[in-house]
């Protein structure tokens, strides 16, 4: 199983990036996802996470009303739209598959991992 994250870059607070993860490998649509961040020298947080056919969704409380994570299962892809972005959301994105729903939030729960983009917001 291969995840690869792209869509990472730099912007300016205010700004959006939309981030991709495209899965290989095993079948997509089975699984729920999830997006993770790590600032540097902290923890790996959580982002956001859907729901095997995207039914469900759930995020961090500092990125709702911002960010929307969405999923296309005819293309093994989920997206992570960031709109008004700020320099605290800097941070390298991973993304993860393989979780139950019910602990979409815990890292220690996704089996796959892909590797980290790199977001930074600029003040």
């Amino acid at each position: 199983v291969q995840l690869q994250a792209s869509g990472g870059g730099l912007v300016q607070a205010g700004g959006s990036l939309r981030l991709s993860c495209t899965t290989s490998g095993r079948a997509f649509s089975s699984t729920t996802m999830g997006w993770f961040r790590q600032a540097p020298g902290k923890e790996l947080n959580f982002v956001a996470a859907i729901s095997e056919i995207g039914r469900l969704t759930v995020y961090r409380d500092s990125v709702k009303d911002r960010f929307t994570i969405s999923r296309d299962n005819a293309k093994n892809t989920v997206n992570l739209q960031m709109n008004s972005l700020k320099p605290e959301d800097t941070a390298v994105y991973y993304c993860a598959s393989d979780a139950d729903w019910r602990w979409s939030k815990w890292p220690g729960r996704y089996k796959y991992w892909g590797e980290g983009t790199q977001v930074t917001v600029s003040s």
